[in-house]
């Protein structure tokens, strides 16, 4: 088994030895809770790498937003080069959930934008989980939504090996079931083509492609390549797919579920009937029909994650399977900034109930539907045997449940706190260009925070207007693009970042 090796590049400083010894020492003992109070600048981060070598337990970190938890995911990879480091965020760029308002008569559609690396990301995370221990999951609430089945997940997955006899026909018709598409023109993630003996196939959760000859019905050979290029990386004696999507179901499985489905629709617009709403019992029985049929046909269908309750045989008020099931028992939880994550990871159920209930009220959806949400927060604990709670200002639920709080007051650096100077308004641009002059005759960079994005983007014109190298950021720009626009401050490439909100926390 891999065991967690963090990089020999750095080393505890400063308060880290200490809080390190204190957090592993209160985790092995089995205290469920315990808090990291970690001033700004303290190295927290590393805190918690090096704690997690020292118990060498899988870790989930959640983060709050998607910008901090790309940037903790860059970290713990930096510490973690031998081990496994995944990203789980949300993998929408754009997303207008399903809505009516009646009131006003209107239902929204849902309309969505989704990143495909983003999904990538995700799907190899989940692959990572069910095949190796060494991994740190860094994630955003998106842990607390709904995701397939493990297990289901898992018996999907088709493993290929060098001189075993496998029936060609059986193994596209799995490719098809695992949701591939066939397409013999261009090779792309989660695509699959065949030339007679010979077939190409791209896993959802990689950036390269797999060629495996057949001879009749054995596997004559596997070679790894790029799709692209067409470069051959290596032959291999054996190749493991996992699924395309997140929700993969059996033939048997769907069968029985669009049985449970029907159940459900009939009971639904009896209900209806006997109310005298002729509209809402139409409208149910026309859109789940739909579904039905198309589930069916294809083994999928738009929003198929409204019936996952069904999908997965769970009773009713039931919770849905997250990513948190695909973690072994001792994994350990680190809610970085927890001042600001415990509270989102308490607001997410409410929000989603309060939306979906109007849908199934109006006959948009079925009640089965309501069982398709996020965690409660007493749901999430339940589920989670240990916690670390990691903040500069720990909010009082981490302080009254926490037996062990271990302060980490010195950086590593000896930077001390900086002087807060308040300067008047008038001619605030100016002074502010002038500061920035100062900064980059020092070699220095500058973080700049407005109240709204609008204002943002507009000091930023402003500035390069003026001959500075300067980038916005805020939660409009593509999730990976954030990434891009920290590192290259880090770099050097840029002298200002001029932000909202996104600034505030852990940068």
């Amino acid at each position: 088994m891999q065991a967690f090796h963090a990089t020999d590049q750095y080393a505890p400083m400063g308060d880290q030895p200490r809080a390190i010894e204190e957090i592993a020492a209160s985790v092995t003992a089995g205290n469920r809770f315990q808090t990291l109070l970690g001033a700004t600048g303290t190295g927290k981060t590393a805190t918690m790498a090096w704690t997690i070598e020292k118990i060498q337990r899988p870790a989930l970190v959640i983060a709050h937003n998607k910008t901090l938890a790309a940037q903790l995911c860059n970290e713990f990879r930096e510490f973690f080069p031998e081990n496994a480091v995944e990203y789980f965020v949300s993998y929408y760029d754009y997303y207008q959930p399903e809505a009516y308002i009646p009131q006003a008569d209107l239902y929204i559609e849902k309309d969505s934008s989704q990143n495909d690396d983003i999904a990538r990301l995700r799907l190899s995370a989940t692959s990572s989980l069910l095949t190796r221990r060494d991994v740190v999951v860094v994630a955003s609430v998106s842990c607390i939504y709904g995701l397939g089945s493990p297990e289901e997940w898992r018996e999907r997955v088709l493993i290929l090996e060098v001189g075993e006899e496998h029936d060609r026909d059986d193994v596209l018709r799995k490719l098809i079931e695992s949701q591939y598409v066939r397409n013999d023109t261009v090779l792309g993630r989660g695509r699959f083509r065949v030339k007679g003996d010979v077939m190409e196939v791209q896993p959802a959760n990689q950036e390269t492609a797999y060629r495996i000859s057949f001879f009749g019905d054995d596997v004559e050979q596997i070679t790894h390549f790029d799709p692209l290029t067409g470069e051959v990386y290596a032959r291999l004696d054996n190749l493991v797919i996992w699924p395309a999507t997140e929700y993969v179901t059996s033939k048997p499985t769907i069968e029985r579920a669009i049985d449970d489905i029907r159940a459900e629709l009939e009971q639904q617009v009896a209900k209806f009937e006997s109310e005298n709403r002729m509209l809402e019992a139409h409208r149910i029985r026309q859109r789940t029909e739909y579904d039905m049929e198309m589930l069916k046909e294809l083994g999928f269908t738009s929003g198929i994650e409204n019936y996952s309750r069904i999908l997965e045989g769970r009773a009713p008020g039931t919770h849905p399977f997250t990513l948190i099931d695909y973690f072994p028992d001792d994994f350990v939880v680190f809610v970085d900034e927890s001042h600001q994550t415990v509270p989102q990871l308490g607001g997410m159920y409410e929000g989603d109930r309060s939306r979906k209930q109007t849908l199934v009220d109006y006959g948009f959806r079925l009640p089965s539907a309501l069982d398709n949400r996020p965690l409660r927060f007493d749901e999430f604990l339940s589920k989670v045997k240990q916690l670390v709670f990691v903040s500069a200002t720990p909010g009082a639920f981490e302080l009254t449940r926490s037996k062990v709080i271990s302060e980490q007051l010195i950086r590593p650096t000896g930077i001390v706190d900086p002087e807060v100077e308040m300067r008047p308004t008038k001619n605030q641009i100016d002074d502010l260009l002038n500061e920035i002059r100062h900064r980059e005759e020092a070699g220095e960079r500058t973080l700049i925070t407005t109240l709204t994005k609008k204002m943002a983007e507009d000091l930023t014109d402003y500035l390069l207007e003026a001959g500075v190298r300067a980038r916005y950021l805020h939660s409009e720009i593509n999730t990976l693009d954030r990434i891009g626009i920290i590192r290259e401050l880090r770099l050097g490439e840029y002298d200002v970042l001029v932000g909202v909100n996104l600034l505030r926390e852990g940068l």
